[in-house]
């Protein structure tokens, strides 16, 4: 069922991106550059300066601040990186990279990038990189030539991981990933707005909710929180306010001209 439940996070991960392109451009509101920009700050202020200061502060290979054992200081470190980096990263990409580009429907192309290339990144390739380790652990190509490499420990809890994973949390995966993007796109509706009305404050706004959504995944890395159907279940909530703020702000670019 490993192999079904990875297959089936990889599609869910790929093809929902992908979809919601293919939907932007028959609706006409898709902007490549838009997207493209959006998939750019992600990779640049996510994928490199905020793991830069994570190697930097944490401690490798597990939930804590180097110098502190503290809970406390962890979460609020962990909740508060993600929103700073993006949506500062958001709010550079708005105002300096597409300043002729700050629609709605450029809005949600950013969105629709930055969520979609983590999608990517996380659901596809998490995947893949599953898909593989089965392959090699089931031909036992994984005991003769990686394991040996490996602490004896470490191997068997890679291979146990792998061939025991639940169907439902590879689909969870998945879906955790379809969270995110709604999510993606209602925070740079919100910055895109900022820039549109030049009041950083919606940024500030922005960096604020992106960082209370990730209190509760924070806690459940620190172990505080253990149950992870309470994490999606609150990641859900969370999306479904997205969709509704999404479609909610559409009047605020429909009718308001942006500030010079």
């Amino acid at each position: 069922m490993g192999i079904i439940g990875a297959v089936t996070q990889l599609l869910v991960s790929l093809l929902v991106p992908l979809g919601l392109v293919w939907y932007g451009r028959k609706k006409g509101w898709l902007s490549w550059k838009a997207l493209g920009i959006g998939a750019l700050i992600f990779l640049v202020f996510s994928q490199v300066l905020e793991k830069a200061l994570h190697i930097a502060v944490l401690e490798p290979g597990r939930p804590a601040l180097k110098g502190t054992e503290s809970v406390t200081l962890f979460v609020l470190y962990a909740a508060l990186a993600a929103g700073v980096f993006e949506e500062i990263g958001r709010y550079v990409g708005f105002r300096w990279l597409l300043k002729q580009k700050r629609s709605y429907g450029d809005g949600l192309s950013f969105g629709l990038g930055h969520g979609g290339v983590e999608a990517v990144l996380l659901g596809v390739l998490g995947a893949v990189n599953v898909i593989v380790l089965m392959s090699l652990i089931q031909s036992g190509v994984f005991d003769k030539t990686i394991a040996p490499s490996l602490p004896a420990d470490q191997a068997e809890l890679i291979k146990e991981q792998v061939l025991h994973t639940p169907l439902a949390m590879y689909v969870l995966g998945g879906l955790e990933r379809l969270f995110a993007l709604a999510v993606h796109v209602a925070l740079s509706l919100l910055v895109l707005l900022g820039v549109r009305k030049r009041q950083f404050r919606y940024v500030l706004y922005a960096i604020l909710l992106h960082a209370a959504l990730d209190v509760l995944p924070a806690l459940y890395q620190a172990k505080v929180v253990t149950n992870i159907w309470v994490v999606e279940a609150v990641l859900l909530v969370w999306a479904v306010a997205a969709v509704l703020f999404i479609r909610w702000i559409k009047p605020a670019f429909e009718q308001g001209e942006e500030k010079r």
